[in-house]
């Protein structure tokens, strides 16, 4: 079960994904693609499964306590039930999109 820290951290992560890049360009934003915030939170779910997997690594040998291993485990639950969600949203507003009368 996620904690609100937790979910506090995911969308601080978030919030700091799409601050990158917020300069003008011509009165378009030249804020990050689709594309490189995509990469980035594929990257940040991997990174936060690594951490969840040394944390696991750490208490099998007795480096790590129980309560480390626990919030791992839930920062990584969180990651990945947010990408999921985002794309879920994704193929739904392409099926949408798709519906749309020419």
């Amino acid at each position: 079960m996620a904690t609100p820290t937790v979910a506090a951290n995911a969308y601080a992560s978030l919030a700091r994904m799409m601050e990158r890049g917020g300069a003008e360009k011509g009165g378009e934003s030249a804020g990050p693609s689709f594309g490189a915030l995509v990469k980035e939170a594929i990257g940040s779910v991997m990174d936060a499964g690594r951490k969840s997997d040394a944390q696991t690594v750490a208490m099998t040998s007795g480096r790590a306590n129980v309560m480390d291993v626990v919030t791992a485990v839930a920062e990584t639950d969180v990651a990945v039930s947010t990408l999921v969600s985002v794309r879920d949203r994704v193929i739904q507003s392409y099926e949408d999109i798709m519906k749309m009368p020419i």
